[in-house]
């Protein structure tokens, strides 16, 4: 190894997600030089009740770790341990998870932020009236979607975790203070701003753990971990000895939110679509909270340098997962490389739509008893009909969630910063630019999650400045479908949609 390379500082981004966890490697200049992953297994009864297993996750983020530093593909870049500066986290937000703060080890499995098992505590705490205080407080609606119920239901349902609770023994929290609690060998007990946020815990106004919503659950702040920035050090790791020395956890963030910053979207009004099985659509609303009428929700994005950026978020729940859909259940695709050439084969007047409500409608409507719908069937409309309108309804609802934002914010949106695996469609990305009305940038890096979290790690050492987020490449789309055309489609949308409400 040249002398001229051993001088050069590495970050490591570790994005552990709800399918497994990847490292990611980036230079000094921001650029990512290396990628390992590895998956987890999905833990799922009978009763349909989705877990992780904490200790796997945590094996596994050493195992991907040790692999970034040591196994370097054939001919590739060789770097020595001494040369990692520091690290950033971003991770699955809502799984939630207990342990034992003196043995460090799981008290059970992670209850999924897909899991809805604490349904009955939150009906409970709906039948008492407090479903009020807990969306005024926390800009959420009250849902088994967030860690709050489900780690209610841990303390009542896992023996000893009540007492190991008040014992002050208990460890609790999200995944990101889980992984920060086991690197650091359990000296740092601590989340950040935007996972506190998604808790239901956390008063996102006055921005503390909030005694009242601690009491609606069964819960108190002194079991939870210490809120710090997200750009704060939140502990010292060396991966158990991976390292020759320990190394600063610089930046730490939820999956989301740490996409927003790795697509630079730092400042109020912008706004950013991740595109995968479903997608998170995300506006920095700047350091004024705005508190939505029109069905998406306040929350946090980020406190760094000591600033406080509040977003408005819309989450939909088929988005890629249409096109695995068309693939997998009709058979309509082999892959998802074909989508774009048959919509450019469709039939261009058509007036076909599908509404991918097979589990109900997420954001705006929120409508859980919706079905599915396909509709505006003629004669002509076949195979290359179907799959584009299947591949439109996915710009037709993030249409819907910025149409939403706007309606919020007063504001008028002039670009969609994207990314995912749908968004290497160009089809798909012309067509959301003319409903928009906007230019889409579309982001040619992948993992924006790792991206944004070693970022905001880089950042906070000194590595790199805020443009770095400018130097990632990307694909424009503009306008430049005819307004009337654009009108009567969005019209032909809203119409279907309400035929299932």
């Amino acid at each position: 190894m040249g002398d001229e390379n051993m001088n050069k500082k590495y970050l490591i981004g570790i994005d552990q997600s709800t399918q497994g966890t990847k490292a990611l490697l980036f230079d000094e200049n921001g650029k990512m030089v290396r990628r390992e992953d590895l998956p987890h297994r999905q833990i799922v009864n009978e009763e349909g009740w989705v877990s992780h297993d904490p200790e796997e996750i945590y094996q596994n983020t050493l195992r991907v770790v040790k692999q970034l530093l040591i196994n370097p593909q054939e001919g590739g870049l060789r770097i020595n341990p001494e040369q990692i500066a520091g690290v950033g986290i971003s991770n699955q937000r809502e799984t939630a998870l207990i342990w034992d703060r003196q043995t460090k080890k799981p008290l059970a499995d992670a209850v999924v932020w897909q899991c809805s098992r604490s349904q009955a505590i939150c009906d409970r705490i709906e039948e008492s009236g407090d479903g009020a205080v807990i969306e005024r407080k926390t800009g959420l609606t009250l849902s088994p979607y967030f860690p709050a119920s489900k780690l209610a239901w841990l303390i009542e349902n896992v023996e000893g975790a009540g007492q190991k609770a008040l014992e002050g023994a208990l460890g609790m929290g999200t995944v990101d203070t889980w992984l920060i609690y086991r690197l650091t060998g359990g000296t740092s007990y601590k989340t950040e701003y935007s996972n506190a946020s998604r808790t239901q815990l956390f008063d996102i106004y006055r921005l503390r753990w909030d005694e009242e919503l601690c009491r609606i659950f069964g819960l108190s702040p002194e079991y939870l971990p210490e809120v710090c920035d997200s750009d704060s050090c939140f502990g010292m790791t060396d991966f158990e000895g991976l390292l020759p020395k320990a190394v600063p956890i610089h930046g730490v963030m939820g999956d989301s939110n740490a996409a927003l910053f790795g697509q630079g979207c730092i400042w109020p009004g912008m706004i950013k679509a991740t595109y995968g099985t479903g997608s998170s659509i995300m506006m920095n609303t700047g350091a004024t909270p705005i508190s939505s009428k029109s069905g998406v929700v306040t929350s946090l994005a980020w406190k760094l340098n000591g600033e406080i950026n509040y977003v408005l978020e819309g989450n939909i729940n088929y988005t890629g997962a249409v096109i695995t859909w068309l693939k997998d259940e009709v058979r309509m695709i082999d892959s998802p490389n074909e989508t774009e050439s048959l919509c450019r084969s469709a039939r261009q007047d058509d007036s076909l739509y599908l509404i991918p409500a097979f589990t109900g409608l997420g954001a705006p409507y929120w409508n859980s008893q919706a079905k599915g719908l396909l509709c505006g069937i003629t004669r002509t409309t076949g195979r290359e009909e179907i799959v584009r309108a299947a591949v439109e309804s996915i710009a037709y609802q993030i249409m819907d969630i910025v149409e939403t934002f706007c309606k919020d914010t007063g504001d008028t949106v002039t670009e969609l910063r994207v990314d995912g695996g749908p968004s290497k469609n160009s089809y798909l990305m012309q067509f959301q630019s003319d409903l928009l009305n906007t230019r889409v940038s579309v982001s040619q890096a992948e993992e924006m999650s790792g991206i944004g979290a070693a970022y905001v790690a880089g950042i906070a050492l000194g590595l790199y400045d805020k443009r770095v987020m400018e130097e990632i490449g990307r694909s424009i789309y503009e306008p430049k479908m005819e307004p009337e055309l654009k009108v009567k489609k969005s019209k032909g949308w809203k119409e279907a949609v309400k035929m299932i409400l």
